[in-house]
């Protein structure tokens, strides 16, 4: 039986990229965002329009899952720079309260490299210029993270690194020791294919990981 993959923020970036490259392997994906709607009909793509700030949308979209991917992004702004963020650590406690009432425990994540304990791999300049233009943002994924790590999900959290638009290669790394994390480039599509590889498997399960060339 095919699984079912839930990936949030479908609709665009990795997410995007996720869901295509689940449903050329076979798998099953509902897409799930607020313009879902607009996708394209594919043969096992099942559009979800829906908000993952709202509990009901989050709990109707999980019905009949087996693994979640978390692809959700903002839209990059000057505004970034003083306006609070908190859409990743408040749609992620909507969506391991969820999970745990469904009893649906695999969940795969994306944050950033310099989020959580990774930001101690940058070095003092890397992580003066990040948290100046990136502060916010990143405060917030900090929070997210921890959140993922008190819950008693199979959670994976992946840390890219500096992200591209090349196209997929499947020449990167999964940096698993936390004294190999550094910086780098990667593109959104090889970031996508490990999302989708370890959604499907046991991979690097209650792991956080940095991908990089």
């Amino acid at each position: 039986m095919n699984k079912r993959l839930l990936i949030l923020g479908a609709t665009s970036g990795i997410g995007k990229l996720a869901s295509d490259n689940a449903l050329s392997r076979g798998y099953d994906v509902r897409a799930f965002g607020r313009s879902a709607d607009t996708l394209d009909k594919k043969p096992q793509l099942e559009p979800w329009v829906g908000d993952a700030l709202i509990a009901e949308d989050i709990a109707r979209a999980l019905d009949g899952v087996d693994a979640v991917i978390y692809a959700l992004g903002i839209k990059e702004s000057i505004a970034m720079l003083w306006q609070e963020v908190t859409l990743f650590s408040d749609t992620s406690r909507i969506l391991i309260d969820q999970m745990q009432q469904k009893n649906i425990r695999r969940l795969v994540v994306v944050t950033g490299f310099g989020a959580g304990r990774s930001k101690a791999a940058m070095s003092r300049i890397e992580r003066l210029g990040h948290r100046a233009i990136l502060g916010r943002p990143y405060a917030d994924k900090d929070r997210q993270e921890e959140l993922i790590m008190a819950s008693d999900l199979d959670w994976t959290i992946v840390r890219p690194v500096i992200l591209t638009n090349n196209a997929k290669t499947g020449n990167f790394r999964v940096l698993r020791d936390e004294k190999q994390w550094r910086n780098g480039l990667i593109s959104r599509a090889d970031v996508a294919t490990y999302l989708v590889d370890a959604a499907a498997s046991d991979d690097d399960m209650r792991r956080d990981v940095v991908l990089a060339r």
